[in-house]
């Protein structure tokens, strides 16, 4: 069987899972997120929305071919990042200023200008992005506004190289609404991460974006209803603003 992306249907499968229900009851559909929305212990976190690799010719594209990445795939990629993704992604950062949530970014971006403080990980892939340079600033229509949080990290998992953590604690939040790039590298380890941690996620599939259909796909069906919810952008905003009428 395909869809319209003429991706296998995953979910087919899902039936399979024999936690299912036991990660639906306990992580998604649990009251306490109700609860935990309502008194604003929410952020949106914004994954690697930055030139190094959300950006056309910039970063890890800006030689087409040194990139390793097949052009219909880099233009699957940027279509869906230019036209879905990132007007996504500022809906969602309008929504939660506009109720006063928290906006927190992240971003691929060394201390040292030759990276030398960069994890062996991004070390053996040759990924870098110095202080200052164009590949380290955001795409500026996602990019932060005024007091809101900025946290630069040289490893997949933000958890894991940033005080993320420590400073979602202090600010008292438990749930955390999840975008940017890829899905099915930062973005996945960020959900997974988040959820072992206690915090309740939830990824909007229409704010993030890997370079094909299948690994997104694949990325959501394992994500969906196990670490995190999975909405739409509207559904997403939809919610917020009935959190604030409900608070």
């Amino acid at each position: 069987m395909a869809n319209n992306d003429n991706v296998s249907q995953l979910t087919d499968y899902d039936s399979l899972d024999p936690l299912r229900e036991q990660y639906q009851e306990s992580l998604i559909t649990t009251p306490v997120l109700r609860q935990e929305l309502r008194e604003h212990h929410v952020a949106l976190l914004c994954i690697d929305l930055q030139y190094l690799d959300a950006a056309r010719g910039h970063g890890v594209f800006a030689d087409s071919v040194q990139s390793g990445v097949p052009p219909e795939a880099q233009e699957y990629y940027f279509n869906r990042l230019e036209q879905t993704v990132l007007p996504n992604v500022r809906r969602l950062q309008d929504a939660f200023r506009e109720q006063g949530l928290e906006v927190i970014h992240t971003r691929i971006r060394s201390l040292t200008h030759d990276g030398r403080d960069r994890s062996p990980g991004h070390k053996r892939l040759n990924l870098h992005a110095a202080p200052g340079s164009k590949d380290a600033e955001f795409v500026e229509q996602v990019a932060p506004v005024g007091d809101e949080i900025v946290l630069d990290k040289t490893a997949s998992g933000v958890f894991n190289s940033t005080n993320l953590h420590y400073i979602l604690r202090n600010l008292n939040i438990s749930a955390l609404f999840i975008v940017g790039v890829y899905s099915n590298e930062c973005v996945s380890t960020a959900v997974r991460d988040a959820c072992d941690l206690g915090f309740y996620v939830t990824l909007m599939d229409d704010a993030t974006a890997t370079v094909t259909p299948e690994m997104q796909k694949a990325t959501i069906t394992t994500i969906k209803d196990r670490y995190a919810r999975v909405m739409t952008t509207d559904e997403a905003i939809r919610e917020i603003k009935k959190v604030k009428e409900a608070s």
